[in-house]
């Protein structure tokens, strides 16, 4: 099975992550941080991805690095499970419908990072979490996991909505580029033989 654990300690964070790609979408998450612990399930929950996350930040001043650290030590996590990528599908995109909310995730695992981001909140937090920690977390997660990982949300009002068409979006695409292609099961997906 593929699983990892990352164990992660910094002067402001103190975290240990374990992921299991070939899971049920099973999660134990506790952040601290409400908002942030309902995506993180709902991330789990549709990739079919069992996460469990502890995660103490220094709260007392805001949640930055504990979203941050998190999204880390996530795509650490995701990075080691993953190993050679030998059997992997690479390619993930969904589309997130959320009541009016409409957002696009595409992603590929080809261990060179990267970020677009398209999504715009008009509320300041949701919950305790400041909405711009969505992105930092995106880009925390693909550029620890190797991953390059487009989002755009197409439409949208309701901002709780918004935030949560991206992560099962996130969830929904990374189940399929992570999934093991019954086709191609000991070849690595790259021309260049290695990703």
């Amino acid at each position: 099975m593929r699983t990892a654990t990352i164990t992660r300690s910094t002067s402001e964070t103190s975290i240990e992550v374990t992921v299991n790609l070939d899971g049920t979408g099973v999660y134990d998450v506790q952040t601290g941080v409400g908002f942030f612990d309902h995506m993180l399930e709902q991330l789990s929950r549709h990739s079919l991805i069992d996460l469990t996350v502890r995660t103490k930040g220094d709260l007392h001043i805001d949640a930055h690095h504990t979203v941050e650290d998190t999204g880390i030590a996530i795509g650490q996590a995701f990075a080691r499970a993953l190993g050679d990528k030998r059997g992997i599908r690479r390619y993930g995109e969904a589309l997130s419908p959320m009541d009016e909310t409409l957002t696009r995730v595409a992603l590929d695992i080809s261990g060179r990072p990267w970020l677009v981001w398209k999504s715009r909140f008009t509320q300041a937090q949701l919950g305790t979490m400041d909405t711009e920690m969505f992105e930092h977390f995106c880009h925390s997660f693909a550029q620890a996991a190797g991953i390059t990982l487009h989002v755009e949300t197409l439409y949208g009002a309701n901002n709780h909505h918004i935030a949560e068409s991206i992560f099962k979006g996130l969830a929904r695409a990374l189940r399929t580029a992570t999934e093991i292609d019954p086709r191609k099961v000991d070849a690595v997906p790259s021309t260049k033989g290695v990703l």
